[in-house]
């Protein structure tokens, strides 16, 4: 990556809508992605000439989150500010996403929106997490399995009676 500038301007939105759909709270994510950006920043240095540096900055906000959390567990699980309004299809689309989402459990939640949102690789994932590879794949599989239930229900509710 060539600036800190153009990897902030290319990677920022894509953070934050990832760690806001993770954290179920805008704020929270948009204080942990400004910190985890700043610490990019300052060691642009080093993290400027990583692979993948935009893993490095999920790395840096989840764990922050993590000790965050751990320090206070007391906390109820925020309801997610509304981001800006797009069209009618979109809104629906998001309502739908969330309404999955919030099926299932918040280790879960982390795995498929960094898998299939923010596309991470599995062993990215783990290194965010904290975890292995096999329990990021084990997560993965038990989270899917969950939505893909609900999507049959959700179609089945769908479909008009014969009568």
């Amino acid at each position: 990556m060539r600036d800190f500038d153009g990897f902030f301007g290319a990677e920022y939105l894509r953070v934050l809508r990832s760690l806001t759909l993770v954290l179920r709270d805008r704020q929270r994510a948009e204080d942990a992605a400004q910190e985890a950006f700043a610490r990019a920043y300052r060691r642009w240095s080093s993290v400027g000439r990583m692979e993948r540096p935009g893993t490095w900055v999920y790395v840096v906000a989840l764990r922050a989150e993590r000790r965050r959390l751990a320090r206070d567990a007391t906390r109820p699980d925020s309801a997610l500010e509304a981001i800006a309004a797009d069209r009618i299809d979109d809104a629906v689309d998001r309502v739908w996403v969330l309404d999955a989402l919030d099926r299932l459990t918040p280790r879960q939640r982390c795995a498929v929106v960094l898998r299939y949102y923010a596309d991470l690789s599995v062993a990215d994932i783990a290194e965010a997490m904290g975890c292995a590879p096999g329990t990021v794949k084990a997560t993965l599989h038990t989270a899917l399995e969950r939505l893909q239930v609900r999507m049959s229900a959700d179609a089945a509710e769908e479909v008009p009676s014969a009568n």
